[in-house]
């Protein structure tokens, strides 16, 4: 009886496995059958790093973005560079500055112990560690849609062609996310990931030497941390509570206060001044337009079925 029960057991088990194999879309249910430990392992993992350290959310958060945007949430971001490999770490929008490779790390071994082998995809758990690091910080949850595969391909090139740089205005901007299927309040709500997080003073010396749309007290007090050369990795927040989700930044941007010039760009006069202004007072309405559009950057052609693999270690592709 004993032997026909494990039987049963290792035939369910092996169809669960091949249905994972052949599903092309994703659910958030996706791993509930083959490996139901495998979100709340993620989550243990992200709350102790976020715990050790708060801008560590912000940092998971903008790993995502910055995977999503180039050919889509497959993980490519993680590659290091091979004779094979053109890493998109190096590219200029990651390049020392793009973080939390070591936390991913950690989750991926984490779950590969739970789950008994390796199942759970890197760009799934890339996806999930961004939500998890929003909700240790007091934003909203959602649900992330899972079956994502890896990418077995990098590209610099795009990396630096496809991440919206902190320079772009308004028209700029709405293209950059019109490519990747995200409309102009994607882009507001998404933005608003900047409610989370330091930015160093390369990139926005500019807008506080040079933009005039700026609070000049604002400008001042970063210029006492970024001087007109040097000091490029010194470090300023987003936004007044940068390890807390609220809507400061959008207040920010109704004051003259946006640390980048892309971030003040959406309150200038533009078609997304009344969201942003809606934002500002509107902590719930941000809230959940943001869980939307995560949703739908998380979206961003994924592998699914057989395409891409499931990587045993997310910085190499596999053998």
């Amino acid at each position: 009886m004993a032997s026909n029960s494990f039987f049963v057991l290792h035939v369910l088990v092996m169809f669960s496995l091949a249905s994972l194999a052949l599903s092309d879309s994703l659910s958030p249910s996706f791993y509930n059958h083959v490996c139901p430990q495998a979100l709340p392992a993620i989550k243990r993992v992200v709350e102790d790093a976020v715990r050790k350290e708060r801008r560590m959310g912000a940092s998971l958060l903008r790993l995502h973005f910055h995977d999503c945007f180039v050919n889509g949430c497959d993980a490519s971001i993680l590659l290091d560079k091979t004779a094979t490999i053109d890493s998109e770490k190096t590219a200029i929008p990651n390049n020392n500055s793009i973080r939390g490779f070591d936390v991913i790390d950690k989750i991926k071994s984490e779950v590969d112990k739970c789950c008994g082998r390796s199942i759970v995809s890197c760009a799934d758990i890339v996806a999930v560690a961004a939500r998890d690091s929003v909700v240790a910080l007091g934003g909203p949850t959602w649900e992330v849609p899972l079956g994502r595969r890896d990418s077995t391909t990098a590209s610099r090139t795009k990396a630096n062609n496809d991440i919206p740089p902190p320079t772009l205005d308004l028209p700029a901007l709405i293209n950059s996310f019109k490519k990747q299927g995200l409309d102009e309040k994607d882009l507001v709500a998404l933005s608003g990931g900047h409610t989370l997080g330091f930015a160093q003073c390369s990139t926005f010396r500019n807008r506080i030497y040079n933009d005039t749309n700026i609070d000049s007290t604002f400008a001042s007090q970063r210029k006492a941390n970024c001087p007109r050369s040097g000091g490029n990795t010194n470090l300023a927040p987003l936004d007044p509570t940068p390890a807390l989700f609220d809507s400061k930044y959008f207040s920010n941007l109704v004051s003259k206060k946006g640390l980048l010039h892309s971030d003040q760009a959406l309150f200038n006069g533009g078609q997304t001044d009344n969201l942003v202004k809606k934002y500002s007072t509107n902590l719930g309405s941000f809230s959940k337009d943001f869980a939307e559009s995560m949703i739908k950057m998380g979206n961003i052609k994924p592998l699914t079925g057989n395409q891409g693999q499931i990587r045993v270690n997310c910085r190499k592709v596999n053998v």
